[in-house]
């Protein structure tokens, strides 16, 4: 004991010459801890080569991967949300809004686009979960509606793909009536004979599920999404049993026939397109 004594205080490190690794070059799986590079990443459409866990990703993405080259016209720029209720819990609806305009870079929660898949005409709705949570106000259900005019108008397919917590909060009946709203009109596409394929990716929940995301002729959803009305914990307080394993997920919902088809992200393309192929026939 007392051998050793410290003659200087401290230990002294030079780091102005470190080389530090910069932000976002890496992503790392959740689910599996799996680390590979974002462009990897990228390269495999956002789904992890491990465990396939398919990675949420918005519309920018989803419409490069549809798309044939990427390229589409959007549709429906000009509309934004307004504040009918005067809205305030934490923050006022219209600070909320700005906030989520800023961090999103985009106008609200769906984003709808025309262009080509496999050669053939599509118009593509599409929304973000990380604008209010993917939440359905009244510029997603009046987007929905004039893309299905557009489809009307048109007489080509059309697609929606889910990816929402429900309902906004912040415009109370006005955001429950786009449920009703986007239900009538898809039956006029069914009464045209235009086909409506609704793809479910995770998470699809609350009014959204309880409309035009069932209601496709076909309806896809991507492997292991939450999609379901009220959350597990509701559930189960609410029947006051446990649920079964994996309760939920989209192989729950496809084995008890809620769902015609469950599509990795690699196939959707070609799987959607021979849909309208088939259609068309």
């Amino acid at each position: 004991m007392g051998w050793f004594k410290r003659i200087k205080d401290g230990i002294q490190t030079t780091t102005k010459d470190k080389k530090e690794t910069p932000e976002g070059l890496w992503h790392k799986c959740p689910t599996c801890k799996q680390m590979l590079t974002t462009e990897e990443h990228a390269e495999n459409l956002w789904v992890c080569d491990k465990c396939e866990k398919h990675h949420r990703i918005g519309s920018v993405e989803y419409f490069h991967i549809l798309f044939d080259n990427g390229r589409f016209k959007e549709l429906e720029t000009s509309l934004k949300s307004g504040d009918p209720l005067k809205f305030k819990d934490t923050k006022t609806y219209v600070v909320r809004l700005k906030q989520a305009k800023d961090k999103s870079k985009l106008t609200d929660a769906i984003r709808v686009g025309h262009g080509k898949m496999n050669d053939q005409d599509i118009i593509i709705c599409c929304m973000d979960f990380n604008f209010i949570g993917g939440s359905m106000g009244s510029v997603v259900g009046e987007k929905i509606s004039r893309a299905i005019d557009a489809s009307l108008k048109k007489k080509i397919p059309l697609m929606i793909i889910s990816k929402s917590g429900g309902a906004r909060m912040m415009e109370a009946a006005f955001s429950l009536m786009q449920m009703a709203k986007t239900s009538a009109k898809l039956s006029l596409l069914a009464k045209a004979k235009i086909p409506y394929i609704s793809l479910l990716t995770d998470p699809t929940t609350g009014g959204v599920t309880a409309s035009f995301a069932m209601l496709g002729d076909v309806n896809l959803a991507e492997p292991g999404a939450l999609i379901g009305f009220a959350g597990p914990r509701i559930v189960k307080e609410t029947i006051g049993v446990d649920l079964p394993e994996g309760f939920q997920t989209s192989e729950f919902v496809l084995e008890h026939g809620f769902l015609d088809k469950i599509v990795k992200r690699k196939d959707l393309k070609n799987t959607i397109s021979n849909l309208i192929k088939l259609f068309a026939n």
